[in-house]
C-alpha cells in the first residue's frame, strides 16, 4: 500500500471536502449583472434637488457675510485715509504754526490742497475739510457708493472720531 503522505486516500478524501470553486459560468453572469447595474449609474432628480437646496442655503448665509465684510473693509480704509489727511494737516501746523483755513467741498479740492495725500477709497467716499480755522479742523469722509450712501466718518484736530449712518459699523477700529 502506498503510505506516501501526498497520495494517501485520506488526503484525497480531505481534498474532496474542501469548498468547491465557483463555476466559471456563475462568474460570468455576476460580472454581466455588475456591468448592467453600472451602465445605469447616475444621479436621481431628488439627489440633484437636495444638492441645489444645500448650495442655496450656503449661498444665502455666505453672501450677506461677504458683503458686510467688504463694507467694513471700505469703512476702515476710509478711516485710514482720514488719519493720513489729518497727519498732513498736523504737518502743515508744525511748519506754519497754523492749520490751513480754506475748506474743501470734494475729494479733488482736498487732494489739490494736500498734494502728498491720496485716498485709497476715493471711489466710495468723498473727502472734505470743514470747519477749518487757524487752530481747529474737521475732516470728513461721506459715502458715495450705493451700500455706503449716507455713511459719514469724521475726525477733528483733537482726535475726536465719529461714525454715523454706516449700518452695523458704529465706531472706529
Amino acid at each position: 500500500m502506498n503510505n506516501h503522505p501526498l497520495t494517501s486516500p485520506a488526503r484525497i478524501v480531505g481534498a474532496a471536502r474542501c469548498p468547491r470553486a465557483i463555476p466559471s459560468f456563475a462568474k460570468t453572469g455576476a460580472r454581466h449583472a455588475a456591468v448592467r447595474r453600472g451602465a445605469h449609474s447616475g444621479f436621481t432628480l431628488i439627489e440633484v434637488m437636495i444638492t441645489l437646496v444645500i448650495v442655496a442655503i450656503l449661498a444665502g448665509i455666505a453672501l450677506p457675510s461677504y458683503t458686510s465684510y467688504i463694507t467694513k473693509s471700505k469703512i476702515r480704509t476710509a478711516q485710514a485715509d482720514l488719519v493720513a489727511l489729518s497727519l498732513n494737516l498736523e504737518n502743515h501746523f508744525q511748519r506754519q504754526l497754523t492749520y490751513p483755513t480754506s475748506t474743501t467741498s470734494n475729494t479733488a479740492e482736498t487732494k489739490a490742497l494736500f498734494t502728498g495725500w491720496t485716498p485709497a477709497q476715493a471711489s466710495d467716499f468723498s473727502y472734505t475739510l470743514s470747519t477749518a480755522t487757524s487752530t481747529t479742523y474737521t475732516v470728513t469722509a461721506t459715502g458715495t457708493s450705493s451700500n455706503l450712501s449716507g455713511c459719514t466718518i469724521s475726525l477733528t484736530n483733537l482726535n475726536e472720531r465719529s461714525v454715523s449712518n454706516c449700518g452695523s459699523f458704529t465706531g472706529w477700529q
